[in-house]
C-alpha cells in the first residue's frame, strides 16, 4: 500500500502556485496523492536517444512483462503518438496527463517537441508533462515552454560531483563524451540551473532521486535542502532497481527508504506512491493498462462509461432540482 503523502491542501515548502497550476496538480496522479485514484496519465514512448549512461539504467524496447523506467514495447513516431492519444483519451476520459518519459531522454530527441505540438493542438486542455535527466534543460527550456509543458520531472541523484561520478558512467554533451567528475560537474550545473529557470518560468517541478545504498544514501537529504532553495514542489525518493553496472548492489529496504523520506520532508514534500512506470504506461498509477490483456482493458472501459452515465444522471437531476 502507498504510504501517506501530503496533498495540495496541506502546507509544504514549495512555491506559491496560481489557480490553473493548482488545478493541474490536483489532476496529476504523481503530484497529488488523491489524484492517483481518480486521474490517469499516458506516457508516449517517442524518445529513444539518451545523452547519459547511468550505471543502473538498462533500456529495453521490447519487454512486455517488465515494469520499470526505460522499458517500452514500441518506439512511436509523433504521428503514431497522436493517434494513440486520441484513442486512449476517447476510451478512458479519466486520463488528464500526457507525458513523455523516454525510453531515453526526451530533451535529446526532436520527436519530443514535435509530439507535444501535435498533442497541444488537438487537446489544449490536457496537462503536458516531461521527465528528463536535466543535462539539456537550460538550453531546451524555451522549447518546452513553447509547446506547453507545465509539469516537469528531473532526476537528480547527487549534487556532489564526487558522488555523481559514481552513478553515471559518461555523458554526451554537445558532441563530446565526458566521464568522471568532469561529467558530473557539467550535469549537476545544468540540472540546478535548469530547475531554477523552470520554476521561475512557472513550471511545477518534481525531482526523482534514485536511492542507492553505499553511494548516495547519506547524501539525499543534502539534495532535498538544495531543492528547497530552488522552489521544487515535490521530491520522489525511488528505490534502486539493481541492474546494469549496479546489478550487485542490494536495493534499499522499505524502512531505509522511509527513513530517508522523513529526513527530507522538512525541506520538500515527499511523493510516497511512485510505481516507477514504464515509458509507455497509461491508466491509473496502480493500473498500468499497457501490460493488461485486451479483455481487462475492455472491462475498465465499460466501467468508465458506466461511471460517466451515472455522473450525467446526477448532474441532470441536480439541474432539474435547482430549476
Amino acid at each position: 500500500m502507498p504510504e501517506k503523502n501530503q496533498s495540495i491542501e496541506e502546507p509544504n515548502n514549495g512555491p506559491i502556485l496560481g489557480e490553473e497550476l493548482l488545478r493541474k496538480i490536483a489532476e496529476h496522479p504523481c503530484y497529488d496523492k488523491k489524484a492517483q485514484h481518480k486521474y490517469g496519465r499516458i506516457h508516449l514512448a517517442v524518445a529513444p536517444k539518451c545523452n547519459i549512461q547511468c550505471n543502473f539504467c538498462v533500456r529495453e524496447f521490447d519487454c512486455v512483462n517488465e515494469s520499470r523506467p526505460g522499458v517500452t514495447s514500441k518506439v512511436l513516431t509523433p504521428e503514431e503518438a497522436l493517434e494513440k492519444t486520441k484513442q486512449i483519451l476517447a476510451e478512458y476520459p479519466f486520463i488528464k496527463v500526457v507525458a513523455i518519459a523516454g525510453p531515453g531522454d526526451p530533451l535529446a530527441n526532436d520527436a519530443t517537441f514535435e509530439t507535444f505540438e501535435l498533442i497541444r493542438k488537438e487537446f489544449p486542455e490536457v496537462t503536458l508533462c516531461m521527465s528528463t535527466n536535466g543535462l539539456l534543460l537550460p538550453e531546451k527550456l524555451q522549447d518546452m515552454l513553447r509547446v506547453g509543458v507545465s509539469t516537469l520531472t528531473v532526476t537528480v541523484n547527487a549534487i556532489d560531483p564526487e558522488i555523481q561520478a559514481k552513478i553515471v558512467d559518461h555523458i554526451v554533451y554537445h558532441g563530446e563524451v565526458y566521464r568522471g567528475v568532469e561529467a558530473a560537474e557539467i550535469q549537476i550545473k545544468n540540472q540546478l540551473q535548469g530547475i531554477k529557470a523552470a520554476v521561475d518560468a512557472g513550471i511545477v517541478v518534481k525531482v526523482n532521486t534514485v536511492l542507492t545504498p553505499g553511494i548516495n544514501d547519506k547524501h539525499v537529504v543534502e539534495i532535498a535542502r538544495k531543492l528547497n532553495e530552488l522552489g521544487v514542489y515535490i521530491m520522489n525518493v525511488m528505490p534502486l532497481i539493481n541492474q546494469g553496472a549496479f546489478a550487485d548492489i542490494e536495493p534499499p529496504t522499505a524502512e531505509e527508504r522511509k527513513a530517508v523520506q522523513e529526513a527530507c520532508e522538512p525541506y520538500v514534500m515527499q511523493m510516497r506512491h511512485c510505481r516507477q512506470c514504464r515509458a509507455d504506461a497509461y491508466g491509473l498509477l496502480a493500473q498500468d493498462m499497457s501490460q493488461m490483456s485486451e479483455e481487462r482493458r475492455k472491462v475498465i472501459k465499460i466501467q468508465t462509461k458506466e461511471d460517466m452515465e451515472k455522473a450525467r444522471e446526477i448532474l441532470e437531476k441536480n439541474g432539474k432540482e435547482e430549476v
